[in-house]
């Protein structure tokens, strides 16, 4: 049997099956919509420490959140995975689909990833339809270097590392963001920006 009639086998026995527990049902007990805020960016960029300081400041207002952090992620549902192109294409499709689950669970997801070529954030943002919206975390290079306390860029550039986002590996910034947090303004200020954001948009 070829590997395409074990992918149609396969296809053809599966079935989504319906809960009688709905997401509008779901919703109406966190009181809330769910959604999935994408952040992206550079390593040191900001994107988990903002991510978890937002969620910190929506669970205090009785928000239900989780937070998808890059590198616990790959502790788990990506350890398989290493760092070529097709490895970080599949990191981010599973993501996609986990978030895409929580938001239809009624939660906010925050999802630090650096996520650095654009077609897997389009590729995403397809999976998760209008509960997608892309953070990006805008901070140079220089900066990220400087908040570098692991050493990941110095171990790059002289080439212990390969595949590093920034040095070896490009980073393709959004086009078009559904928001756009300078984070070398500092926590505060960029937290309250992603927070104001929440509240105001009207499909979270």
């Amino acid at each position: 049997m070829s590997n395409k009639d074990q992918q149609d086998q396969k296809s053809s026995n599966v079935v989504w099956h319906h809960a009688t527990v709905t997401r509008v049902r779901r919703e109406k007990l966190h009181k809330h919509r769910g959604g999935v805020l994408w952040f992206t960016g550079l390593s040191g960029a900001g994107k988990s420490t903002l991510a978890h300081a937002v969620e910190e400041s929506l669970y205090q207002k009785g928000f239900s959140t989780y937070v998808l952090d890059g590198d616990n992620v790959r502790h788990g549902l990506c350890g398989d995975l290493a760092f070529s192109d097709a490895d970080r294409q599949e990191n981010i499709r599973r993501i996609s689909h986990l978030a895409k689950l929580f938001a239809e669970a009624g939660l906010i997801v925050l999802t630090a990833f650096i996520s650095p070529f654009r077609n897997d954030r389009e590729n995403a943002r397809k999976i998760i339809g209008d509960d997608f919206n892309e953070i990006y975390c805008d901070c140079s290079i220089e900066v990220c270097e400087k908040r570098d306390v692991k050493g990941l860029y110095r171990r790059a550039r002289q080439g212990e590392i390969k595949n590093f986002t920034g040095i070896d590996s490009p980073y393709e910034a959004p086009d078009s963001p559904e928001l756009r947090i300078n984070t070398e303004s500092g926590i505060v200020e960029s937290t309250d920006q992603v927070y104001e954001y929440v509240l105001q948009k009207s499909g979270l």
